[in-house]
C-alpha cells in the first residue's frame, strides 16, 4: 500500500544546507527513484509501470520532451529508459492517494489556499468533477453533464468569445490539443494562451525569423555525433536528466562538451549513469570540458564577442554564407572589434576562456548548440538566440550531420500542441486548411498570449478562463497580480489530474474536471485508444496508457472536450464531436488534412518509433523565411543598470520539482534539504552587503515601467545560502520566486516574463 500524504505542511526551521552533489545521477538517483515510487504507487504498481515508461508499447513520460532513441538512426531503448525525475512524474500521476467528494467536504477553500504547492499536490489524483459556487465556501460534486451545461452557458452569457480565454498545458496529447484549438476557434476565438508563452516563445520568434521554423533543427543522432555541444542556459542534470546520456555519447566519441551557465550545476560537470558499470562503481564520465560560469544577462555580449572573434579569424564557412543566407555584409560591419572592458565587466568572463572557447568553435567540424530557459526569459532573449543563429550560419552549422540548433523545451508535448494549433497568432494558412475541413469559420486576428491574457483579466475584459492542464497561476509571473486577475473572473475551469495552486484561487464560479492522466487505459465506444506526442526533436509518436484509471468517474480530455463542444456550440455544429471521442483515429485522420507535415498520420504513428515532422533548414538546407535564406540579424546588447546594493536574480527549479509540481523537498545536487524558500548569493556580496549566510530576509524586486514608475514586489522569509554564484547575481526556486517577477517585465517580441533577470534588494526581518 501507498502512503497516506504528508499531514502537516512545510516547515521551513528543518532547512538544512550542506555539500553539494560532485556527479549526477548514479545509484543514489536509482534508489531515489523506487523510495518514491513505492511512496506513491506501492511495491507492485511500481513494477507493473516502470518498465513501461518511454517504451513503444507504453506511454510518453510526462514530465520533459527529450527524445527517445529511434532504431533508424542506430538508437536502441533500454529497459529503463527513464531518469529520476521521470520517475518521480509518473509515480506522482500513479499515486494511490485520491482526492474526493470527502477530502472536499473537510476543507474550505480558504484553508487550502494557505497551504504549500507541495501540500496540494501530495494529496492525490481527483477522483470526479466539482464545483464551488458564487458565495460557497467548499467545493462540491457535479455530475459531468451539469458541469458542461454550466460551462456553456457562463460562455454563451459573455459578450464576445473574446472575454474567454483557453489555457494550454505541456501535458495535453496532440489530439487533445488539436480538437481543443478546434472548439476555442468554432466558438470565435483566438485566446489560446499557452505554456510556450512562459518558456520558449523567445525560441520560436528568433528560429522563425532566421531559419523559417520556429523548432530546433537537429536530430537526437546529430548530438550524440557532435564533435562539440554546447550547452547555455540550461541545467540538464535537473531539467532533461536523460540528455546525459547522450551528453555522455558525445563525450565517448571524442567529442567536447562548452557548459554556460550562472551556476556550477552537477549535471554539466559529471554523469554516473546508473546503467554501466563505470557509473555504478566507478567515477563516471566527466561532462563540461570547459565552464563558462557567466554573470546572469551576459549571454548576448559573450555571443557577440565570438563572433567578432571567428570574423576576425575568418573562420567562416563562406561557401554556406555565399548560397544560403541573407544579410551577412550588414552582420560583419557591424561586428567591430572585441571591447574586451565590457565583455569581462558584463559577462564576468576573462578574455583567455573567451578567446579559448572561440578556438573551440572554430576548430569543431560538428556543433550543436543547446539552450533551455536560462535564456529564453529575459528582456533581450529573441536578440540573443539570433545571436546563437549569427554564430551557427558563420560556421555553417545547419542541415548537416552532428550539427545545428537545439532549444530544449521543457515540457512533454508542448512542441507537440504548438504544431496542432495551440497559438493565438496561427498563420492564416493553418486557419483556412481548418476551415475547409470542417465548414467553419475561425477568427482572424490575433488572440491573447499568457501575459496578455492576465492583464485582460485585470481590466475586466476577459471574464472566464479555462485551462487544459497546468498551474497556471502558479506558472504564471507576479504570483499576486494573477491570482488577482483569476479571482475577478466570473467562471474559471481546470481540467487537472490532481490539485494545484489554480484550484484554490478561483473564480466567482469555479469548476475541477479530472482528467486521464497519460499512464492511464482510454476506452472509448470504439474500444481502446491511444494519443500521439512530438518530442523536441520534431517526432511524432504513440503513447498508450497501461493502468486502470484512478477512478470510474475521469474522463480523457478528448472526451472533455468533446462534451464541452457539444453543449456550447449545439448538436448542428458542423465538427463530428460524438465521433472524435468515440474514435481518436477521427481526429488524426482530420490532422492529417489540415496541420502540415502530417499527411497520412494514422498510419505514421503507428510505426515503433512513429515519424520525424519535416524540417526543410534540417533536411535540404532549404529556409522558408522571408528572404528564402537563412537570415543573419544585428543585436544589440541591453545597458542594464542594476544599482548599488542590489543583486541580479533568476528563478531556477530543485532537482525535486517538474516546472510547478513539486515532488519533494530535497536538492541534493546543491545540498539544500528540506525546504524551498532560499536565495543563493556570493558569500562576497553576502558580507559586502551585512547579511550572512543563514540569516531569513524578505526579498524585494525592483521595477521601472516604461513611463518612469518605480515598482517593487515583495517575497518574505528566504533564507539566504552562501553559494558560489557569480558576483552580483542571485538564484531562488520558482514559484516561490515568481511573486518577484513584474507583470509587465517580459522580453522584446516574446512577450515572456523576464523571470532569469529580476533587479532585487534584500532586506533583514
Amino acid at each position: 500500500m501507498a502512503r497516506k500524504a504528508p499531514e502537516r505542511d512545510i516547515n521551513e526551521e528543518e532547512l538544512e544546507v550542506g555539500g553539494r552533489s560532485e556527479a549526477a545521477a548514479g545509484v543514489k538517483g536509482v534508489l531515489v527513484s523506487l523510495q518514491r515510487s513505492w511512496e506513491q504507487m506501492g511495491l507492485a504498481r511500481t513494477v507493473r509501470t516502470l518498465p513501461l515508461l518511454n517504451q513503444q508499447s507504453g506511454f510518453d513520460c510526462p514530465g520533459c520532451a527529450w527524445p527517445d532513441p529511434r532504431q533508424e538512426e542506430g538508437g536502441h531503448r533500454k529497459i529503463a529508459e527513464f531518469c529520476e525525475n521521470g520517475a518521480k512524474a509518473v509515480a506522482e500521476e500513479a499515486t494511490t492517494r485520491r482526492v474526493g467528494p470527502e477530502f472536499f467536504a473537510a476543507h474550505p477553500v480558504a484553508e487550502l489556499a494557505e497551504r504549500t504547492d507541495y501540500w496540494l499536490g501530495q494529496q492525490g489524483r481527483i477522483t470526479q468533477p466539482v464545483i464551488l459556487r458564487e458565495g460557497d465556501t467548499h467545493y462540491r460534486p457535479i455530475s459531468w453533464e451539469d458541469a458542461f451545461q454550466v460551462i456553456a452557458d457562463k460562455l454563451n452569457a459573455l459578450d464576445s468569445p473574446d472575454q474567454a480565454t483557453f489555457y494550454t498545458s505541456g501535458r495535453a496529447s496532440n489530439e487533445a490539443a488539436f480538437a481543443y484549438q478546434l472548439m476555442v476557434r468554432s466558438f470565435g476565438t483566438n485566446n489560446l494562451p499557452d505554456c510556450s508563452n512562459m518558456c520558449h516563445e523567445a525560441s520560436g520568434a528568433a528560429l522563425t525569423e532566421t531559419i523559417g521554423i520556429g523548432k530546433g533543427s537537429v536530430s537526437l543522432a546529430d548530438v550524440e555525433q557532435a564533435d562539440l555541444v554546447v550547452v547555455v542556459g540550461q541545467n540538464p542534470g535537473t531539467n532533461h536528466p536523460r540528455m546525459l546520456t547522450s551528453l555522455e555519447k558525445v563525450k565517448r566519441n571524442g567529442g567536447k562538451i562548452i557548459a554556460i551557465n550562472p551556476l556550477p550545476e552537477t549535471g554539466l560537470m559529471r554523469f554516473k549513469n546508473p546503467q554501466t558499470a563505470r557509473g555504478v562503481i566507478g567515477s563516471g564520465t566527466a561532462l563540461a570540458d570547459e565552464f563558462a560560469q557567466i554573470r546572469v544577462s551576459g549571454d548576448l555580449v559573450l555571443f557577440k564577442a565570438l563572433n567578432s572573434l571567428i570574423l576576425k579569424a575568418d573562420a567562416v564557412d563562406h561557401e554556406f554564407i555565399r548560397d544560403h543566407t541573407h544579410g551577412y555584409e550588414e552582420f560583419a560591419a557591424q561586428a567591430g572589434d572585441v571591447d574586451w572592458q565590457e565583455v569581462e565587466q558584463v559577462t564576468g568572463l576573462p578574455q583567455q576562456q573567451v578567446e579559448r572557447i572561440a578556438g573551440m568553435l572554430m576548430r569543431s567540424e560538428r556543433t550543436v548548440f543547446c539552450w533551455a530557459m536560462g535564456l529564453t526569459q529575459h528582456k533581450k532573449s529573441v536578440p540573443t538566440i539570433r545571436e546563437i543563429v549569427n554564430l551557427a550560419l558563420l560556421r555553417g552549422m545547419i542541415g548537416k550531420p552532428g550539427a545545428g540548433l537545439c532549444p530544449v523545451r521543457g515540457h512533454s508535448n508542448v512542441q507537440g500542441d504548438r504544431t496542432m494549433g495551440i497559438w493565438e497568432k496561427m498563420p492564416d494558412s493553418f486557419l483556412d486548411a481548418l476551415d475547409a475541413e470542417f465548414g467553419i469559420k475561425s477568427p482572424r486576428h490575433h488572440g491573447l498570449d499568457t501575459v496578455d491574457s492576465i492583464r485582460a483579466m485585470r481590466e475586466g475584459k476577459v471574464k472566464a478562463f479555462i485551462g487544459l492542464g497546468g498551474n497556471f497561476v502558479a506558472a504564471s509571473p507576479d504570483t499576486g497580480a494573477t491570482s488577482e486577475a483569476l479571482r475577478s473572473c466570473e467562471l474559471t475551469v481546470q481540467i487537472s489530474t490532481k490539485l494545484n495552486r489554480s484550484h484554490v484561487t478561483p473564480g466567482k464560479t469555479a469548476l475541477i474536471l479530472p482528467t486521464l492522466g497519460r499512464t492511464e487505459r482510454d476506452v472509448q465506444a470504439s474500444g481502446p485508444q491511444f494519443v500521439t506526442v512530438e518530442d523536441s526533436m520534431s517526432v511524432v509518436h504513440a503513447s498508450r496508457g497501461r493502468l486502470a484509471p484512478a477512478s470510474q468517474h475521469l474522463l480523457s480530455e478528448v472526451a472533455i472536450i468533446s462534451r464541452l463542444a457539444r453543449h456550447l456550440l449545439g448538436s448542428d455544429h458542423p465538427v463530428p464531436w460524438e465521433e472524435f471521442e468515440r474514435d481518436y483515429d477521427t481526429i488524426r485522420e482530420h490532422i492529417a488534412n489540415v496541420v502540415p507535415g502530417c499527411a497520412d498520420y494514422n498510419r505514421k504513428v503507428r510505426q515503433p518509433d512513429g515519424f520525424v515532422l519535416p524540417h526543410p533548414p534540417r533536411d535540404s538546407r532549404t529556409f522558408p523565411t522571408s528572404t528564402g535564406k537563412a537570415n543573419f540579424t544585428v543585436n544589440v546588447p541591453e545597458k542594464l543598470h542594476i544599482p548599488e546594493g542590489r543583486l541580479l536574480l533568476q528563478t531556477m527549479r530543485s532537482h525535486d520539482q517538474y516546472n510547478t509540481t513539486i515532488y519533494g523537498l530535497s536538492d541534493r545536487y546543491r545540498g539544500i534539504e528540506g525546504g524551498r524558500r532560499v536565495v543563493l548569493v556570493n558569500s562576497e556580496d553576502l558580507e559586502e552587503l551585512g547579511f550572512r549566510d543563514g540569516q531569513v530576509v524578505d526579498v524585494v524586486s525592483e521595477w521601472t515601467t516604461s513611463d518612469g514608475k518605480q515598482q517593487e514586489r515583495r517575497a518574505p522569509s528566504f533564507r539566504l545560502v552562501s553559494y558560489p554564484t557569480p558576483k552580483g547575481c542571485a538564484a531562488a526556486y520558482y514559484p516561490e520566486a515568481n511573486a518577484l517577477v513584474p507583470l509587465d517585465s517580459v522580453g522584446e517580441i516574446s512577450n515572456t516574463p523576464a523571470s532569469k533577470s529580476v533587479v532585487i534588494r534584500l532586506e533583514a526581518r
